[in-house]
């Protein structure tokens, strides 16, 4: 079950709410010395919402591994450093579904779909203003940024917020709410418990 929407959307919340085991995509952000990190239009700032500011070849990867074997080994990434600190492996055991949870979810809909991984694909939205504020102080109480990094991405984000949605929308994510999100997501998983007990996990 892959889940996306703007940062600030409530992804983690939900996911956690769902009780399903979770994979954190944002753990698969390249390392802030990349050179190939891309840049802000007209500034010096990276744009760690760009998809080129993650590695999608190696979270497929991770998936993959997770639905056939149960188990796989993770980066753990710091944001405020922008760097991989260490890896970890998750063991999901037999669930017959877990949750794959990020910004960037819906960038790999279609490859995961095309290897046979996918559940369903949410992209969850709850409005400029409420994403701002929550994403904000989210961030500030993290200690993520810098507090002008903070201020000058969230106004972007917020102008951007409803391209961000039609974009994920488009890649294949059902636009929803919270509460749509975790009925759909406990119908996906009492779905594939009745239809195969012994069916590989997907995401």
């Amino acid at each position: 079950m892959l889940l996306c929407g703007p940062s600030g959307s409530g992804k983690s919340l939900v996911a956690a709410r769902s009780g399903l085991p979770v994979l954190r995509l944002d753990d698969f952000y390249k390392e802030g010395a990349d050179p190939t990190l891309p840049l802000v239009a007209g500034s010096s700032d990276i744009d760690w919402d760009h998809p080129e500011s993650w590695d999608a070849e190696v979270a497929v990867e991770a998936i993959g591994r997770l639905c056939a074997t149960g188990s796989a080994g993770v980066p753990v990434y710091d944001i405020a450093l922008s760097a991989r600190t260490g890896e970890e492996t998750l063991h999901i055991g037999r669930t017959p579904l877990f949750i794959a949870e990020g910004i960037f979810a819906a960038e790999i809909v279609q490859r995961c779909r095309e290897l046979g991984l996918l559940a369903d694909a949410l992209c969850l939205s709850r409005g400029p203003v409420k994403t701002f504020r929550r994403r904000f102080l989210r961030d500030l109480r993290e200690g993520r940024k810098s507090v002008p990094f903070l201020l000058r991405r969230g106004w972007r984000l917020m102008r951007a917020e409803r391209t961000i949605v039609a974009r994920q929308v488009a890649l294949g994510a059902h636009p929803c709410d919270r509460d749509e999100a975790l009925t759909r997501m406990a119908a996906a998983a009492v779905g594939r418990q009745t239809r195969d007990r012994t069916q590989a996990p997907a995401a």
